[in-house]
């Protein structure tokens, strides 16, 4: 420890003064002087290969580089930088700024972090904050888990922060702007590195996945020699002016749509219109009961556009198309749409609901087209509308690509799922009621409460109390609730192995909501989470009844199809094994509801009256 100790000293010593400290072993500065012929020169170690057209960026620095998080890379030799990686004490340390978050987003790091091993160090970043992942070979675990650090302090979008992950052999510790914000001594001993592994440069890279940053990349130094809190500091005082300077969100080359207009919570009088485009641009939306009658309504500019809607008249057909200019007077202008608003008490509804659209295009393109030709008022998706709620990538391309013409045309209300992740981009691409992750609609004769199954729901909690008190108010006729875990199923392994043993039948959490559904006398119950079909009887007190809630699990949008357990319980009606989606029809005291599977053949059936 007296050597460990006296680079410790040594360090702090040699940043005191006017050299910036140690030696890196790895060191990258992203000027443009550095780069030639396509190549990233190194300062210390190997250069990094250059793929797509990344910018230099005109901001405080005046030496950083933009990656567009798309087609930008930068390829750095793993191998040859194998042999310079720290073996014990580690120190990396990053100038970076995040355009976009990522559920993991990588800025520098040599690992594999995958379900049989977790390996290596990197330095990154959630759709929040800043991490630092670490595995050693003394953990305690034995053999390859990574302990992540989550810094406190979260980024903004288009700002610089200094951030610098460390590791001393008995500790880890990850600092924002001069300040320690996470420690833990997890890891023990030496790094346990992967026998291969790609180097992450500007992206989160290991053996099955590539997620490439969006932002500048200004410095990244690795140390083999772990730094103290002091020297770190005296780092980040050098160029403070970095940090404190506004954030910058560069502007891409092209003007076009990243996300075509897509519709939110329908009223009789109201309807919210959404798109994003590329640059930040004019929000207009051109709306009327004809071609010929259209009248610009304008939103905050953006580049994720918001449009409400307003004084629509109740059950009217309109026709709409959304323009968009940019600073540079470019335009983009959609096709021309329609929509229908909300009719009054009394008029019969049509409704579609499936969930788990995930990481499904093809699937989820067909199952959009069938409820497409269903022409309903709405579509609910009980949670799980992309894979990773945190990735863009599955918003844009799995989820609103997939799921046209249906999303332009019929409105979306969704349900957050576990997948989502709670993700700022979520509430980015949805315009609900707050607090968003809980909300009411009323849709004719019926009215629709939406829970968060991924928070507390528990008797006192602030879901339960809400609810309890929405559902007693409620004069509606019909009554549903939708949120993503279901309190029944008997789904072979989610909540206990039927082959080998018992299952709890369904996630017992939310059970303490299906005495309020019975007390406040809710028609049905829609759910996901698993991917496969599932009708339950009316049910009271856990067991089938004459009358009662009756609960579907519909999550058959696209997620890897699961099976149900070998033996079914009493209160099961009818399960089925395959992607579908589902039909509702309400007139006065009739509800007919059908299920279909992806080739729109009708499966399942059953009608409620009411007196």
């Amino acid at each position: 420890m007296r050597g460990f100790a006296f680079l410790f000293a040594l360090f702090l010593c040699l940043a005191a003064m006017a050299h910036d400290g140690p030696d890196p072993v790895l060191a990258w500065d992203f000027h443009p002087r550095y780069i030639k012929n396509g190549i990233l020169e190194a300062r210390l170690g190997p250069s990094a290969r250059i793929a797509g057209s990344p910018q230099s960026s005109r901001d405080v620095t005046g030496q950083s580089l933009l990656l567009n998080g798309k087609t930008d890379i930068l390829a750095v030799d793993g191998a040859a930088a194998r042999p310079m990686l720290p073996a014990r004490h580690l120190t990396v340390e990053a100038w970076v700024a995040v355009n976009t978050p990522h559920g993991y987003g990588g800025i520098a790091g040599y690992f594999q972090d995958n379900g049989d091993a977790e390996t290596g160090w990197i330095l990154g970043y959630n759709d929040r904050t800043f991490t630092f992942g670490l595995a050693s070979k003394g953990a305690d675990d034995g053999n390859g888990k990574m302990t992540y650090l989550a810094a406190r302090t979260p980024y903004e979008a288009g700002r610089i922060f200094h951030v610098v992950g460390t590791y001393d052999g008995e500790e880890m510790r990850i600092y924002v702007n001069g300040r320690l914000e996470a420690r833990s001594q997890e890891q023990k001993g030496d790094i346990l590195y992967p026998a291969e592994a790609p180097f992450s440069l500007g992206r989160y890279h290991d053996r099955d996945e590539n997620n490439l940053h969006e932002g500048r990349l200004v410095r990244v130094a690795v140390y083999d020699l772990a730094a103290t809190a002091p020297a770190i500091t005296h780092l980040f005082e050098h160029h403070k002016d970095w940090a404190a300077a506004a954030p910058l969100i560069e502007e891409p080359q092209t003007m076009e749509f990243v996300v075509q207009p897509y519709l939110q919570f329908p009223t009789q009088t109201t309807m919210t219109v959404m798109w994003e485009t590329t640059r930040t641009s004019t929000s207009v939306v051109y709306v009327g009961p004809g071609e010929n009658a259209m009248k610009p309504v304008t939103g905050e500019p953006g580049r994720i556009h918001r449009v409400d809607l307003k004084d629509l008249q109740p059950e009217g057909h309109y026709v709409y198309r959304v323009e968009s200019v940019d600073d540079q007077g470019r335009k983009v202008t959609s096709e021309l749409f329609t929509f229908r608003t909300a009719g009054p008490v009394g008029n019969p509804i049509r409704f579609c609901v499936v969930g788990d659209t995930q990481t499904n295009p093809p699937v989820a393109k067909r199952i959009a087209e069938h409820m497409w030709n269903e022409r309903p008022d709405f579509f609910l998706i009980p949670g799980d509308l992309v894979g990773t709620g945190a990735n863009k990538n599955h918003w844009v391309t799995d989820f609103f690509a997939a799921m046209r013409p249906l999303l332009s045309r019929v409105p979306l209300l969704p349900v957050l799922g576990n997948h989502e992740g709670d993700a700022r981009l979520y509430y980015d691409y949805m315009a609900l009621p707050t607090p968003e992750y809980y909300y009411r609609f009323v849709y004719g004769d019926a009215e629709f409460f939406v829970i968060d199954s991924n928070r507390n729901v528990a008797p006192g909690s602030e879901q339960y109390q809400w609810l309890d008190a929405a559902l007693a108010s409620s004069t509606a006729r019909w009554k549903f609730v939708t949120h993503h875990h279901p309190p029944y199923s008997s789904d072979e392994d989610d909540y206990g192995n039927l082959w080998k043993g018992q299952s709890v039948r369904g996630d017992v959490r939310m059970r303490a909501l299906t005495a309020l559904y019975e007390k406040h006398n809710v028609d049905i119950v829609f759910t996901g989470h698993i991917h496969s079909y599932e009708r339950t009887w009316p049910m009271v007190q856990g067991r089938a009844r004459e009358r009662g809630p009756i609960y579907i699990v519909c999550g058959g949008g696209g997620g890897g199809l699961e099976t149900h357990g070998p033996t079914r319980p009493a209160w099961s009606h009818t399960v089925r094994h395959g992607h579908h989606y589902t039909v509702i029809t309400l007139l006065g005291g009739r509800l007919s509801f059908r299920a279909f599977d992806i080739e729109g053949r009708l499966f399942d059936t059953f009608t409620i009256e009411k007196e």
